[in-house]
C-alpha cells in the first residue's frame, strides 16, 4: 500500500511527503501507525526511502532506486497491454545457486525475477518469454557470479506449452483476475470509504495482480483469458476516480517540493499538477 501511495503521488523527482499524513491516510484502510512506521524504517534501511526533517516535521522521499521501481510500475499499468502479442518464440533462462544461509539474497533475487516475469521451472532455474535484460534485473544485488543466463528456443521433447505449465500457475492467476472483476464491477461493493482510499486500493490490488502476471504470449494463453477484461475495468475506474481522489490528496497529503540540490522548499499541499 505504501509503495502504491508513493507511486501515485511521488513518482516525479523532487517531492517528499510528511510522514504523519501518510500514516493518517493508511489508517483509513486499516493499516496501523505501528505497521506503517515499521515499513518505512525497513524501506529506509534497504535504501528505498530517504527520511529527513524540515522544521519539526519528518518527511519521506523515494530514493533513485525506488523511483525506478515506481516508474516501472507506472509503465506496466499504462503502457503494456494485458497480453504479449509480439513474442518471437524465444526464452530467457536464469540459473542460480546461492549459499544456504543467503535467505535474504535469495528472496531479493526471486522477487526481482518474478517482477521481471520469470517463472520457476525448478528452485534454481527460472524462465521468461522473449529476450530479457537479466543485467538490469539483478543490478545492485551483487550476485552476478552466482548466475548463469541464456537465451534461445526449446528443443524436443520440451515445448513452450510445457514451460508455461511448469513455470506459471495460470489457474490461480485466472481466478485472481476473475475475483478482481467481481469485486470492482459492482459499484455497491467496491472497497474504500472515499475516492482517495478507493483509488489507493484499486491501484494496489491491480499492481499485485500484474506483478504476478508473466505477460505471456497470447498464443500460450486460454482463449477466454480474463486479464483483458480486468485491465479494461481497471483503466476505466482509475480514470473515473482520479479527479476527486486528487482533490482529496491535495487536502490530506502534505507534500513539499525539494530543490535539485536536496534543500526543501516551503511545505505546501500537493496542489501542483503531477
Amino acid at each position: 500500500m505504501l509503495l502504491t501511495l508513493l507511486g501515485i503521488h511521488l513518482r516525479r523527482p523532487g517531492r517528499a511527503v510528511y510522514s504523519g499524513s501518510v500514516i493518517d491516510v493508511l489508517e483509513r484502510i486499516g493499516i496501523s501507525e505501528q505497521a506503517t512506521r515499521s515499513t518505512v524504517s525497513r524501506m529506509a534501511r534497504r535504501g528505498l526511502l530517504h527520511r529527513f526533517r524540515s522544521g519539526r516535521r519528518a518527511y519521506l522521499a523515494p530514493t533513485d532506486r525506488l523511483r525506478a521501481v515506481l516508474e516501472d510500475g507506472h509503465r506496466r499499468i499504462w503502457q503494456l497491454s494485458a497480453v504479449n502479442r509480439s513474442w518471437d518464440g524465444t526464452w530467457t533462462l536464469v540459473g542460480f545457486s546461492l549459499p544456504d544461509t543467503w535467505n535474504r539474497q535469495r528472496h531479493d533475487l526471486r522477487s526481482r525475477l518474478t517482477w521481471a516475469r520469470f517463472g520457476m521451472l525448478h528452485p534454481g532455474l527460472w524462465v521468461a518469454p522473449g529476450r530479457v535484460d537479466a543485467t538490469a534485473v539483478i543490478d545492485g544485488l551483487g550476485l552476478a557470479d552466482y548466475l548463469t543466463v541464456m537465451h534461445g528456443s526449446p528443443l524436443p521433447p520440451t515445448e513452450a506449452a510445457h514451460l508455461v505449465a511448469r513455470g506459471y500457475d495460470l489457474t490461480q492467476l485466472a481466478a485472481d483476475y476473475k475475483a478482481f472483476l467481481d469485486r470492482w464491477s459492482d459499484e455497491r461493493r467496491t472497497p474504500g470509504s472515499d475516492a482517495m482510499t478507493r483509488q489507493l486500493l484499486l491501484h494496489s490490488e491491480w499492481l499485485q495482480l500484474i506483478r504476478r502476471d508473466p505477460h505471456l504470449p497470447a498464443e500460450l494463453l486460454p482463449g477466454t483469458w480474463p486479464a483483458i477484461g480486468a485491465e479494461q475495468l481497471f483503466h476505466r475506474l482509475a480514470i473515473r476516480y482520479q479527479p476527486l481522489a486528487q482533490e482529496q490528496a491535495d487536502r490530506d497529503l502534505q507534500i513539499i517540493v525539494t530543490s535539485p540540490a536536496g534543500a526543501t522548499g516551503e511545505a505546501r499541499q500537493n496542489a501542483e499538477p503531477r
